[in-house]
């Protein structure tokens, strides 16, 4: 339309004298110049782009000193260009969050006192105490203390980890209670959180650059313009007709067809919640063969659910959750809350409980209704019971995540918490498998048993647990280097760098938030993974309206193109025939967005 509105400017002002045809020519030599320019350096560089026809047009245009013809051309090429643009979108500073997010202090042992110092000063071999709350700075190992410590946006475990003297500790888990005195294993910028910053920049770097739908189907339809401009040529000498012949084959059907398409599919998944974050992204998408799922957050909910609750006789699974929940409701453990969560959730009212006492990583007592009530760890409950229940099992601390729960010194229960898999799951896999993604893998920094089990459940066939970020990342570009087209779908700050090097990376935004959203295409807002069958559905329908765009546009272009040749068309009339034709290919690509 914008081209339509400067046609009749130009039209009413550049007849008059030689003086409004000079300013013409001087306003297309300007606005020219940087297509020119920018398709010269694609030459140069071996990017073959449908901008070439555009550009020779121009050229052509203003060595036969027609600047009508030519400035329409820059017109819609430019416009072209600003929708691509609009697409595209705009990166975040996610990945500088990440950095500034990052622990900047830290507490170094000296002797019999602690000095605050920069994370980066410390060493390896120093102390360093990492109180509740905090983040860990470095990579290192315990050396005293007990607590709970959240790494599952590091490893994707869902479920905090007890923490004691001997175990090793990245940086980035979060000490959730007691404090933790670790010797330092690796400075600060060779530990593990830096290592994801930098295998998320890295991954950002090194991802091939796609090549536009436009520019694929330049490939042909370049070399057959100049094949016809040469036939005009050859037919009359008359070089206004080969100029004709480029202002009709100016290829607007590819430079505008796809981006018009592809804005009007990035607007529909909008609608969705699936926001793409460029418009390549939505190319992509429709044409993956392998999507790779991360577990903790992504196919489960991400936190531990009450999953069984075994009352020993005479105690009731009733009277279980009641009095545990009233010892559980002072604290702050997550665990506590869970159970605290699932007792509400039954309508089970509980009571108020006196002489709460929490042992950090370890369990926590009180007085409920006269009765002294203990929930924690089997250590900590079995000093507390003098007999057990009847029919109590062995009790295996190992043998899965649980509580053990002492009423008046008796043995009165079990506990089982488990990161439930998210009812959509199987759906999604379903979905996706009927719109020809043939191959499924789950991918966790979890145990490998709890990943084969959750993969089992969904029914994907291939799972791959213990995995550190950068593993993650072999694996994807592994498959990418085979020839897949593989679709990540993470949350976490651990699949940030797979989702950089995937073919289309996509992170659910209630996750991982800007460091995950920074290395993905696209992002689903909300908790929904099944929103990506819907992203795959609309890429696919996107892209189908998108190419048949581009096939009405040049088939109308190539019919022009040989009336333009034999003589029938003029420049003036070719570029106000292109126009028609553009609005053709315009209207039918808007329907993407519907």
């Amino acid at each position: 339309m914008l081209a339509f509105i400067t046609l009749g400017l130009v039209i009413g002002s550049g007849r008059s004298t030689p003086l409004g045809h000079h300013i013409w020519m001087a306003g297309l030599v300007l606005t020219g110049l940087p297509v020119v320019v920018r398709t010269a350096h694609g030459v140069l560089g071996r990017r073959f782009a449908a901008d070439l026809v555009a550009t020779l047009a121009i050229l052509a245009a203003v060595l036969l000193g027609q600047p009508l013809p030519g400035l329409i051309v820059v017109l819609m090429q430019t416009g072209g260009e600003a929708l691509e643009t609009f697409a595209r979108g705009r990166a975040s500073d996610a990945v500088r969050e990440l950095e500034a997010n990052a622990p900047r202090v830290t507490h170094r042992r000296d002797g019999d006192s602690l000095v605050d110092v920069l994370a980066e000063a410390v060493v390896p071999g120093d102390e360093i105490l990492v109180r509740p709350g905090e983040l860990v700075p470095c990579d290192g190992v315990v050396l005293d203390g007990r607590s709970h410590v959240d790494a599952a946006q590091l490893t994707g475990e869902p479920i905090p980890r007890v923490a004691r003297t001997g175990d090793k500790l990245l940086s980035g888990s979060r000490n959730l209670e007691g404090p933790l005195t670790l010797r330092v294993l690796a400075p600060a910028g060779e530990s593990q959180y830096a290592r994801i910053v930098e295998l998320v920049r890295s991954a950002q770097a090194s991802k091939a650059p796609i090549q536009r739908l436009a520019d694929r189907y330049a490939i042909w339809f370049t070399p057959f313009t100049l094949a016809v401009c040469a036939g005009a040529w050859l037919l009359s000498h008359n070089p206004v007709r080969v100029l004709a012949v480029l202002v009709v084959a100016t290829p607007c059907p590819l430079i505008l067809a796809a981006p018009v398409a592809v804005v009007g599919g990035i607007n529909r998944a909008a609608r969705r919640r699936v926001i793409f974050r460029h418009g390549t992204a939505i190319e992509q998408l429709g044409s993956v063969t392998t999507a790779v799922f991360d577990k903790t957050g992504t196919l489960t909910l991400g936190r531990p659910a009450v999953s069984r609750v075994l009352a020993l006789m005479p105690f009731t699974e009733h009277e279980v959750l009641r009095l545990a929940g009233a010892v559980e409701q002072g604290s702050g453990h997550l665990l506590a809350r869970t159970l605290v969560e699932e007792t509400v959730r039954r309508g089970i009212a509980i009571p108020n409980a006196a002489a709460v006492n929490e042992a950090p990583g370890q369990g926590v007592s009180g007085l409920v209704e006269d009765k002294e009530v203990a929930v924690g760890a089997w250590p900590f409950v079995s000093a507390r019971a003098s007999t057990a229940g009847s029919g109590a099992p062995a009790p295996v601390p190992g043998s899965g995540l649980r509580a053990y729960v002492t009423i008046g010194g008796h043995l009165a229960g079990i506990i089982e918490y488990a990161d439930a898999v998210r009812s959509g799951a199987s759906p999604l896999i379903e979905r996706l498998r009927r719109l020809g993604v043939r191959r499924m893998i789950v991918l966790s920094g979890d145990a490998a048993d709890n990943v084969a089990s959750v993969a089992a459940a969904v029914q994907v066939d291939e799972a791959r647990g213990d995995l550190l970020p950068e593993q993650k990342v072999d694996t994807v570009r592994a498959l990418v280097a085979a020839g897949e087209r593989v679709v990540m779908l993470g949350d976490g700050t651990n699949d940030a760098p797979a989702l950089g090097v995937a073919t289309v990376g996509v992170a659910l935004a209630s996750g991982g938030g800007g460091i995950t959203a920074e290395a993905a295409d696209a992002v689903i807002l909300g908790d929904d993974p099944g929103r990506l069958a819907d992203a795959v559905e609309i890429s696919r329908r996107t892209m189908r309206i998108a190419r048949q765009s581009i096939w009405i546009g040049l088939g109308l272009s190539a019919a022009a193109m040989v009336a333009a040749a034999a003589g029938y068309v003029s420049p003036v009339a070719g570029a106000l025939l292109q126009e028609a034709v553009d609005v053709a290919v315009i209207l039918n690509a808007l329907r993407a967005a519907g």
